[in-house]
């Protein structure tokens, strides 16, 4: 199929709006534990719902088959309002849950949707670059959201005489007492916008391969006996987790070990977590054009760990830097994956991203094994096991056996020869 760059524009754009939605989970977990008197493990439970709902990844899959991309991005879109006016109306822990799990799964059904056509659309050899470029808009929103969270928290718990129109109507929407909640409103209007956009937008018509199509169960059941399909399902899992895992529990480390207040530098640390994780993938997109992927990919993983031991284990000032940095080692990892995974099988690719995606759940599991563990051993040795996922996501640069590398300013002239 020939480049279609519109729809390489508007997928870019959903990433950034997927992130916008999905991050800010890190930086309201002292706020979710303060304002609902939680245990770390209870806490952790919110992101659960969230990421589990990954689990519907197949389905959308077979939704998008039925119903293609426009319909399915329209409806996960409206699934993503209406859990955040869920929650905007419903400020409890229990509606929480079922809040997070409806924008979780509309973003599933986004995250199949998206990424085949990237690389449908984009061209399989220019798949880690494109995905790379992705996460800098993917990163960019995760950046601004705890910016925006900060702004919404300090200004409606002292609001100023002159506020403004903004914050003059979301004061008389939520608590007084869970500014916080106020976030959830915007995520709701975010998500109204994308469905305008979606709607009134003519998209070209992309046909898609038969080995880009999601296909029946049949093919799911096939695709998962593959030892190579369950390898990088695994490596989904850990990246995710490890994402995730160190995001979501930042501001209360810093909150608990350093006693920085989670609602301004914890939630700047998170910010320059994503801003640097941005940064990052620049200097990805330069490597993934000098070396290949695994390279690349091996030297990330490597730095990332040496960062969140320094972060855990460092001095009040260090521990804030090295959080942030483990966001810019973390930068090409899920892109990678990703394509090393999807350039290395030769059919059902469409499939195989579903099953994929489904690894996202790992961004439910790990955080909730770290609050058990914080619960009975400390927040900060609880986090230990993320170098169980980095670990993993280090074998994969090892064992990896793609049937099409990324291309290279070294390998380009081979290719077309």
């Amino acid at each position: 199929m020939k480049r279609n760059y519109l729809i390489v524009v508007l997928i870019f754009l959903i990433f950034f709006v997927i992130s916008f939605l999905t991050n800010i989970i890190g930086p309201i977990v002292p706020d979710i534990i303060a304002s609902f008197h939680l245990s770390y493990f209870m806490a952790a439970f919110l992101p659960f719902a969230f990421f589990i709902a990954y689990l519907m990844s197949i389905p959308a899959g077979m939704l998008i088959e039925k119903y293609r991309e426009k319909k399915v991005m329209t409806a996960a879109f409206l699934l993503a309002a209406t859990g955040a006016l869920l929650f905007g109306m419903f400020p409890v822990y229990a509606v929480a849950i079922v809040s997070l799990f409806l924008i979780g799964f509309g973003m599933s059904m986004l995250q199949v949707a998206i990424n085949p056509l990237l690389r449908t659309a984009g061209g399989e050899e220019h798949f880690a670059f494109n995905s790379v470029f992705a996460q800098l808009f993917f990163g960019g929103a995760s950046f601004l959201s705890p910016m925006l969270y900060s702004y919404l928290v300090v200004n409606l718990k002292n609001k100023p005489a002159d506020s403004n129109v903004l914050l003059n109507t979301l004061s008389g929407l939520i608590p007084a007492n869970l500014p916080w909640v106020s976030l959830y409103w915007i995520f709701a209007v975010t998500a109204i916008l994308m469905v305008v956009i979606i709607a009134v937008i003519k998209l070209p018509v992309v046909e898609l391969k038969d080995d880009e199509k999601t296909g029946a169960w049949s093919t799911i059941r096939e695709l998962s006996k593959q030892k190579t399909v369950r390898l990088y399902f695994v490596g989904i899992f850990a990246y995710v987790g490890t994402e995730q895992g160190i995001a979501n529990w930042i501001s209360q480390f810093l909150s608990t070990y350093h006693g920085y207040d989670p609602q301004t530098i914890g939630a700047s640390v998170v910010s320059y977590y994503w801003g640097l994780l941005t940064i990052g993938c620049f200097l990805g997109l330069i490597l993934l054009k000098l070396f290949d992927s695994k390279i690349v990919l091996r030297w990330f993983v490597s730095a990332a760990m040496i960062s969140l031991a320094t972060a855990l284990f460092g001095s009040k000032e260090i521990s804030l830097y090295a959080f942030a940095l483990c966001g810019f080692f973390l930068s090409v990892m899920w892109s990678i994956v990703f394509s090393l995974a999807l350039n290395s099988i030769d059919k059902h690719h469409g499939s195989f991203s579903g099953i994929l995606c489904t690894g996202i759940i790992g961004g439910a599991i790990v955080p909730l094994i770290i609050g058990a563990l914080a619960d009975q051993i400390g927040l900060r040795y609880a986090m230990l096991f993320l170098f169980v996922t980095l670990g993993y996501i280090m074998s994969v640069s090892i064992w990896a056996k793609p049937l099409i590398s990324n291309e290279t300013i070294f390998n380009s002239d081979k290719k077309k020869s």
